[in-house]
C-alpha cells in the first residue's frame, strides 16, 4: 500500500503535467474522436448498471425477481418524473426515485442497518497510515493510468459540457478538470486514499438533470467531506441497495451514450467517419468483452488495455482520425 501512495503521487504530478500542457493535445480530439470516447463511455457502463439492477456483485440473492422489481420501480419513477413532470420535481427525479426504491427495499427487509450501528461518530483521516515509498516498477504502471485516465477525462468532460450546455469544452476547463483530478488524487494518497477518476456516472447525472452550477457541486463535495468525518453518515449512505442505485442510474448511464451518439452525429456521416467510430466502438467493447482475449501478452497490457473499453476505443480513434485520408472538402 506503501508502493502505492509513492505511485500516486508520481501519477498525480503527470496527471497535472498532461493538463497543463492539453492545449497542445487538444488537436488530436476533435467532436469525431470525443463524442467516440463518451459513447464507449456510457456503453462501457452499461453491465455496471445491470449488475447494480440484478442486487450487486456478492449479494446472496443475486438475480432475483425481487432485486429486479425494486430497480424496475426505480426506474419507472425516475422515467415517469423526467417526462410528465416540470420543474424542481424533475430535476430532483433521481433523488424521489432513489427514495421511493429506498422505501419499497425497507419494505421488503432488503436494507441492512447494522453498519450504521457498527461505526463510529466522529474519524479524522491520518497523514500517509501505511507510509509512503516508491517502487520504479509501481510508478511506471501508475503514470501509465494516469496518462490513460486523462485521456478518459477528456471524454468526461467533454460529456459534461455536451450534455449540459450544448458545446465542447474549452481548453481552460480542460485543463482544470484534469489538473484538478491530479492533485485530488496526490492529497488523497497522503491520506491512505486510493487513486481518484473523473466518475462517468457523476457525469450521466450532469446530462440528466442539466444543473452545472459550481456552488451545488460544491455542496455535493461538502456531503462527501461530511461522510468523510462521520462515518456512522456514511453507513447509512452504504445503506442503500444496488438494485436501488441500478434502477436509477440506468438512465444516468443511457444519456451518456447518446450525448457522444449526438457528439459524433455533429459530424457529418461519411465512409472514414463511421469506419473510425465502428471500429474503436468494436475493438474497444469486444476486446474488454472477451475473457482472456490478451492472456498471451505481458500482464501490464492486460491491466492496462484490457480491462477499459475506453481506453482501446481511444486509441484506435485517435490513431485512426491520424492516418486515414480526410474527406475531400
Amino acid at each position: 500500500v506503501a508502493a502505492i501512495a509513492g505511485a500516486m503521487v508520481v501519477g498525480g504530478i503527470v496527471a497535472v503535467l498532461v493538463g497543463i500542457f492539453i492545449k497542445k493535445l487538444r488537436p488530436f480530439f476533435p467532436p469525431l474522436v470525443t463524442g467516440t470516447v463518451v459513447f464507449t463511455i456510457g456503453l462501457s457502463l452499461y453491465p455496471t448498471a445491470i449488475r447494480y439492477m440484478a442486487g450487486g456483485s456478492g449479494n446472496p440473492a443475486f438475480g432475483s425477481p425481487l432485486n429486479w422489481g425494486v430497480a424496475i420501480l426505480t426506474l419507472l419513477v425516475v422515467l415517469a418524473l423526467n417526462h410528465f413532470t416540470k420543474g424542481f420535481i424533475k430535476l430532483a427525479s433521481l433523488l424521489i426515485g432513489m427514495l421511493v426504491g429506498y422505501l419499497a427495499s425497507l419494505a421488503f427487509n432488503m436494507v441492512d442497518f447494522s453498519p450504521i450501528q457498527q461505526s463510529g461518530w466522529l474519524a479524522v483521516p491520518e497523514i500517509l497510515p501505511f507510509g509512503i515509498a516508491f517502487y520504479p516498477t509501481a510508478i511506471i504502471s501508475m503514470v501509465i493510468m494516469y496518462v490513460v485516465n486523462s485521456v478518459q477525462a477528456i471524454g468526461d468532460l467533454s460529456a459534461t459540457t455536451g450534455g449540459a450546455m450544448d458545446r465542447q469544452p474549452t481548453d481552460q476547463e480542460l485543463s482544470g478538470g484534469i489538473i484538478g483530478n491530479g492533485v485530488a488524487s496526490m492529497v488523497g494518497a497522503l491520506m491512505g486514499g486510493l487513486p481518484t477518476a473523473t466518475y462517468s456516472q457523476n457525469v450521466g447525472i450532469v446530462t440528466v438533470t442539466r444543473v452545472i452550477n459550481r456552488w451545488v457541486l460544491a455542496m455535493a463535495g461538502g456531503l462527501i467531506l461530511a461522510a468523510a468525518f462521520l462515518p456512522k453518515f456514511a453507513s447509512l449512505l452504504t445503506t442503500i441497495p444496488q438494485c436501488v442505485l441500478g434502477g436509477a442510474t440506468i438512465t444516468v448511464f443511457a444519456s451518456i451514450t447518446m450525448t457522444g451518439m449526438r457528439l459524433i452525429t455533429g459530424e457529418k456521416m461519411t465512409y472514414r467517419s463511421m469506419s473510425i467510430v465502428g471500429l474503436s466502438v468494436a475493438l474497444g467493447q469486444g476486446i474488454t468483452a472477451v475473457s482472456g482475449a490478451l492472456a498471451g501478452f505481458p500482464a501490464w497490457v492486460g491491466s492496462v488495455f484490457g480491462s477499459s473499453s475506453v481506453v482501446i476505443a481511444t486509441l484506435t480513434a485517435v490513431v485512426m482520425n491520424l492516418i486515414l485520408p480526410k474527406d475531400p472538402a
